[in-house]
C-alpha cells in the first residue's frame, strides 16, 4: 500500500484491477481475510461463507465481463464490487492508510477487524450487501423476472442467517438456543441457509418462468423459505433495518411480501396457495413471536 494513497482510493484501485477477472475477484476477497500483513488467524475462518457464495456466482457467470462472449450481470457485478471495496478499504485502514471513508459500512468492517465475531461479521457483510442492493435498484430493474425473484430470495436468506446469530428468538422462536451455532459463518451449517444452488441453475441469464424453478425446489429450501422464514419476513426486515442502520430496507418489504425490484401486485409468489404438509408443520411448531426482537 502506497503511503500517499487514501484507504478509499487504494481499495478502488484494487477493485478496478480485478473488475473483468472473476478468478482475480475471488483471490482479492481471499486476501482481505488475511489482513494487511498476510496473517490474521482470527479473521480467516470467516471467509468460508463469503467464498462459498462467490464461487457460486462465478459458476453462474454473473461476474463475467460485460463485453464477453457470455456477458455477466451488471447488477451482480456491482453488488459484488461493493462488498470487495468495503473489505479492501477496511484492510487498508487497519494497515495505516487514512482519508475519508467511502461509506459508513466501512466502519462496520473496522469493527469486525477489531472484534472478529459472528455478529460483527454479519453486521459488516450484510450492511455492504443491503447498501449495494439499494444503490443499484436501476440495474436490478433491467434483469429478468426470475432473476429479480431470486435477488429477493438471496436478500431474505442473508438477513435471516444474520438473525439466527443476533436475534435467535425472532429467527427460531422456542428453538432460539440453536440459532447462533446454525448461523455461524465459520461453520458449514450456515451454508444450508445461504445455498441456492439446488433451486437456481448454474447459468445466467435465467429464461424460464419463476414457477418452473419453484416446482423443482428441494424440500429443505421450500421448508426454509415458506415455513420458517416467510411468516417472519416483516419482522425480519424491520429488525435488519435497525441492526444495520439502513432504514431503506423497509422499502423492500410490504405486508410480509418482498418488493425489491418486484411489484407488490405479484405478491402471490411469496404465499403459496397450497403449502406442503412440511411447511404447515413448521408453521405450527415454530410460529413467529410477535414480541421477539433478539
Amino acid at each position: 500500500m502506497g503511503s500517499g494513497n487514501s484507504a478509499a482510493a487504494w481499495a478502488l484501485s484494487q477493485v478496478e484491477a480485478v473488475r473483468d477477472d472473476p478468478a482475480a475477484r475471488l483471490d482479492l476477497v481471499t486476501r482481505t481475510y488475511h489482513g494487511p500483513v498476510g496473517r490474521a488467524p482470527q479473521h480467516l475462518p470467516f471467509r468460508r461463507a463469503a467464498l462459498s457464495f462467490m464461487r457460486w456466482q462465478i459458476r453462474r457467470g454473473v461476474l463475467a465481463p460485460i463485453q464477453g462472449a457470455l456477458p455477466g450481470s451488471p447488477w451482480w457485478r456491482a453488488v459484488n464490487e461493493r462488498l470487495l471495496r468495503d473489505g479492501c478499504e477496511a484492510v487498508a485502514r487497519s494497515g495505516g492508510l487514512g482519508g475519508t471513508a467511502s461509506s459508513p459500512t466501512v466502519g462496520l468492517w473496522m469493527s469486525f477487524i477489531s472484534e472478529p465475531t459472528a455478529r460483527t461479521w454479519y453486521r459488516a457483510h450484510n450492511a455492504s450487501i443491503a447498501s449495494a442492493y439499494l444503490d443499484h435498484r436501476d440495474l436490478a430493474g433491467e434483469e429478468s423476472r426470475p432473476e429479480r425473484f431470486f435477488m429477493n430470495v438471496v436478500l431474505l436468506r442473508v438477513l435471516y442467517t444474520h438473525a439466527l446469530v443476533s436475534a435467535p428468538r425472532l429467527a427460531l422462536g422456542r428453538l432460539a438456543a440453536l440459532g447462533p451455532r446454525l448461523g455461524d459463518p465459520r461453520l458449514g451449517m450456515a451454508g444450508i441457509f445461504l445455498s441456492l444452488s439446488r433451486v437456481l441453475p448454474d447459468r445466467y441469464p435465467l429464461d424460464d418462468a419463476v414457477a418452473d424453478y419453484l416446482a423443482v425446489e428441494h424440500n429443505l429450501g421450500r421448508m426454509l423459505d415458506y415455513g420458517l422464514i416467510g411468516p417472519r419476513l416483516q419482522q425480519l426486515y424491520a429488525w435488519s433495518a435497525e441492526e444495520l442502520d439502513e432504514p431503506r430496507l423497509l422499502d423492500c418489504i410490504r405486508d410480509g411480501s418482498p418488493t425489491y425490484a418486484w411489484p407488490f401486485a405479484d405478491r402471490a409468489v411469496w404465499h403459496p396457495a397450497r403449502p406442503t404438509a412440511m411447511v404447515r408443520a413448521i408453521e405450527r411448531v415454530l410460529p413467529p413471536d410477535s414480541r421477539a426482537r433478539r
